[in-house]
């Protein structure tokens, strides 16, 4: 399941003060040149690995509105389905901590990664 795009374009538009609307399933979201602009932290016009890790794990902090270093339904409903967060919580205990957060989303980074150069551009 490709999520990595769909919550990408969610967490750079709350990110940016207005929550995006999505619609359609995440395989057929796309990255917009403006939320690339955002996550080029090097300017290279590619967004690599550590980029999108380090963005990510930023991300994870914000979503995580209680500080308790993990998500629930209620603090991911607006970017992730109750099946998308069930597949992301690894170990079933009903909320995602940073490292199944992180692990989902590079795992999809990965599969985003259709060359296998390290970056989505």
């Amino acid at each position: 399941m490709k999520i990595v795009v769909l919550v990408t374009a969610i967490l750079v538009s709350h990110s940016a003060g207005a929550l995006a609307q999505q619609s359609g399933s995440p395989q057929s979201t796309s990255m917009y040149q403006g939320q690339m602009d955002r996550l080029d932290a090097n300017s290279s016009k590619t967004v690599d690995r550590s980029e999108y890790e380090a963005f990510m794990g930023t991300a994870f902090g914000n979503l995580d509105k209680n500080k308790d270093g993990s998500l629930q339904t209620s603090e991911t409903a607006q970017i992730l389905t109750v099946e998308q967060f069930t597949m992301t919580d690894s170990n079933g205990d009903g909320r995602i901590n940073r490292s199944e957060f992180l692990q989902r989303v590079m795992a999809d980074f990965a599969t985003a990664d259709h060359d296998r150069d390290g970056n989505l551009q």
